[in-house]
């Protein structure tokens, strides 16, 4: 018996390619250990396809000791902004929400920014109902694991994300927690951030994690738990800046956030090409309000009390169960898991109509959302020696959702009488969809120099249908340490379960109708679901190149998606109320485009010191039937840092972010052309932060730096899109304190 790994190109490759071996993200998604690396007898073993697409051109890897040395706050997004082709920001370019910002990926949108943990998907912002400009008020998917508890982040953008299906069409963000170890082992970690302006939230975190053998033969175990609170912004923060009349509620700063999470991983390792993992979660999200609503209005007397108290007004709770199995044949290797998460979405209720949309009118009157997912999903991979080293992956996947949301069911047509298709009396508060996938991909080394992944994901949607992505991505390298690589693939996202759902009714209330189509008679317009939407779908396309050598490491990326069937309000009725009133409905907008370039150099200026620099460019991201934004990013994002590590136990970084212009929308949602502050853009600015980190002993590190260094602090000038792309405040100087004892 013998095994030999097959690995082309030079010996940085083959040693990359060694790495990707021990660490693939869906071997991943378990917490695999070297020890679980397949051994095949007697054949060249190649890596899977997916190990293969951690090199694409869009990959980024953010490790342990990155986030080590600039611990977030709360949330692991201000970490990942700073890959290239990240960006924070809503779903829309509405303005709405607007310090909820979430991850986008190359300008798609948070809604096709798919998160995972280890490998599993998350889903619990589908819980929360999505308004008339696209946005939800949530937070986002990113926030359920606490950083202390994190081994890796993997950021993959463009073509190698669409293997994952619906929802992934920006990308992907997987999240890799920390791994069932041989020895126990354990760590406390302490963090805390202090703003320098009184008016900002600060914040405190503990997390604990602990894991080892336990007293049976095989079994294996890892847990931690996390206690986490950022307060919120003060209510005057942006009161100055906006010009808020006395009495009025000033645009909402950053909401704050406490966070309660317990996890645990029972591992069995039946044999040694036989694992069973268990993994049990549970995490409570309850926001700390700041005095945001939907919709550019003066707020009122219960928003101000609400935020003056720090009120807790949007409680969500997600719990999770999965059982993995990862299993070595001999000629195949396989991986299954069944998971179940279930999120429920308690907040105050708000209102659901015109002005009022999106602000809470009560004072304790909660409702209650729920959502249950399970995930059924099996994959195997076949090493072959057809014309050329090979690994096959063959996979399918179930996947239900079933979401029950009663009070946004409650919008009253008393106004206009029945819409056709909707329920009479109290509609029906429940809807769910299924969706069956296949797929196929082969991980090919043409020649020595030429590698080939060709895939194909089938998906059975059953709401909308059949829906095939093809991709193909490609590596060639000229010469030792230079390739060229590319990729192209189809990516998908199909409706959600408010867009779809005829059920799901918004209420202009007489003065939000498009502007060329106004309420008839002083009658309102409604925005109905659509049962008859197309799925979303886009043609995703990078080719770049990459020089590295030693420890310098470069490259060049351009990017180019081709949006369609975007879901959005329509802005032509489609018919009329049994008594008055023009019904809207969510339809697909034809045709959207995204593209940029992304660059990368990693310069090695001593043996201690190293200076990295990405950069983004966005060179068009628009709908091109009406010329807007899809969102409010950049014109261009540069993110450079410096790393000295002097001594052993002695680090340094300092970091810098430049933010290029930020445009607003010419034309609000209405239809209507902005005007005056409407159209203010966000000018160009920068943030520096530095920070160090000792090792005290070999059991004790410190870190602690400042945030913001230059007290670069913007305002939210007002609410929605008032003040154009001045929808989010960017916080001003602030330190923090980390230390960590582990055993």
């Amino acid at each position: 018996m013998s095994t030999r790994l097959f690995l082309t190109g030079s010996a940085s490759r083959a040693a990359l390619m060694a790495g990707l071996a021990l660490s693939s993200p869906l071997v991943l998604a378990g917490q695999a250990r070297a020890q679980d690396t397949v051994a095949l007898p007697e054949v060249n073993v190649v890596a899977t396809a997916e190990e293969e697409l951690l090199q694409a051109p869009g990959v980024s890897i953010i490790t342990r000791e990155q986030i080590q040395r600039m611990p977030p706050a709360n949330d692991i997004s201000e970490i990942v902004r700073q890959m290239p082709g990240v960006n924070l920001t809503g779903n829309s370019s509405s303005g709405q929400y607007g310090n909820n910002r979430q991850i986008d990926l190359r300008g798609m949108g948070p809604e096709n920014t798919l998160i995972l943990i280890d490998g599993k998907p998350v889903r619990s912002r589908n819980s929360v109902r999505m308004g008339r400009s696209g946005e939800r008020n949530t937070r986002g998917d990113s926030n359920w694991v606490p950083a202390d508890a994190i081994e890796r982040i993997e950021v993959i953008r463009g073509p190698a994300a669409a293997r994952y299906g619906s929802g992934a069409a920006g990308g992907v963000v997987n999240i890799i927690t920390k791994a069932p170890t041989d020895t126990v082992q354990g760590s406390v970690t302490l963090y805390a951030l202090q703003p320098e302006d009184s008016n900002e939230g600060d914040g405190r975190r503990v997390t604990a994690t602990l894991s080892g053998p336990t007293t049976l033969e095989g079994l294996s175990f890892r847990v931690y738990g996390n206690f986490n609170r950022t307060d919120a912004d003060s209510i005057d923060l942006n009161r100055a800046a906006s010009n808020a009349a006395p009495g009025d509620t000033p645009p909402a700063g950053r909401e704050g956030v406490e966070n309660r999470d317990i996890n645990g991983v029972l591992r069995w390792d039946i044999t040694p090409q036989q694992v069973l993992e268990l993994e049990l979660g549970y995490s409570r999200q309850g926001n700390i309000y700041a005095g945001d609503r939907a919709v550019n209005n003066a707020g009122s007397d219960l928003l101000t009390q609400l935020a003056n108290e720090g009120a807790e007004t949007n409680i969500m709770t997600r719990t999770t169960a999965s059982l993995l199995h990862r299993g070595d044949w001999g000629w195949a290797d396989t991986r299954t898991l069944f998971m179940y998460e279930g999120t429920v979405n308690k907040r105050l209720n708000e209102g659901l109509a015109g002005s009022q949309e999106g602000s809470i009118n009560t004072e304790n009157g909660f409702s209650t959302a729920t959502l249950n997912n399970y995930t059924l999903n099996s994959e195997i991979n076949i090493p072959l020696e057809f014309l050329a080293p090979q690994r096959l992956t063959i996979g399918a996947e179930f996947f239900r959702e079933n979401l029950s949301d009663p009070f946004s069911m409650t919008q009253s047509t008393a106004t206009g009488g029945s819409l056709p298709g909707a329920a009479e009396g109290t509609r029906p508060s429940s809807s769910s969809a299924d969706t069956y996938s296949m797929f196929v991909e082969d991980n090919i080394y043409a020649t020595t120099r030429l590698t080939l992944t060709p895939g194909v994901r089938f998906d059975h949607h059953s709401e909308f249908g059949s829906n095939w992505s093809p991709s193909l991505n490609a590596s060639y390298e000229l010469f030792d340490g230079f390739s060229i690589r590319g990729g192209i693939a189809r990516a998908f996202k199909a409706p959600n379960l408010y867009q779809s759902n005829p059920n799901y009714i918004y209420f202009t209330m007489g003065n939000g109708c498009p502007v060329n189509f106004p309420g008839i008679g002083g009658a309102g317009c409604y925005v109905q679901g659509n049962p008859d939407l197309k799925p979303e779908t886009s043609i995703n396309k990078e080719i770049g190149i990459a020089y590295n050598q030693g420890r310098f490491s470069s490259s060049l990326t351009y990017f180019h998606n081709d949006y369609r069937d975007k879901i959005v309000a329509g802005m032509i009725p489609v018919g009329q109320a049994s008594r008055n009133g023009r019904i809207f409905r969510w339809e697909n907008t034809p045709e959207a485009v995204v593209s940029g370039l992304e660059g990368n150099v990693l310069i090695p200026i001593l043996e201690t010191l190293s200076w990295n620099t990405n950069f983004t460019y966005m060179i068009q991201s628009e709908d091109k039937t009406t010329g807007q934004p899809l969102s409010i990013i950049p014109e261009y994002t540069i993110n450079t840092w410096l790393d000295w590590e002097p001594l052993e136990q002695l680090s340094f970084r300092l970091g810098l972010t430049h933010y290029g212009r930020q445009e607003a929308r010419t034309i609000d949602t209405r239809g209507e052309a902005n005007t005056g502050s409407e159209l203010w853009q966000r000018d160009p600015y920068s943030v520096v932060d530095i920070s160090a980190t000792y090792d005290i002993n070999e059991n004790t590190r410190l870190t602690a730096g400042v945030s913001n260094l230059f007290d670069e602090q913007l305002f939210r000038e007002a609410n929605s899109s008032g003040a154009g792309a001045n929808t989010y405040n960017e916080p001003g100087r602030a330190y923090f304190v980390s230390l960590t004892a582990t055993f």
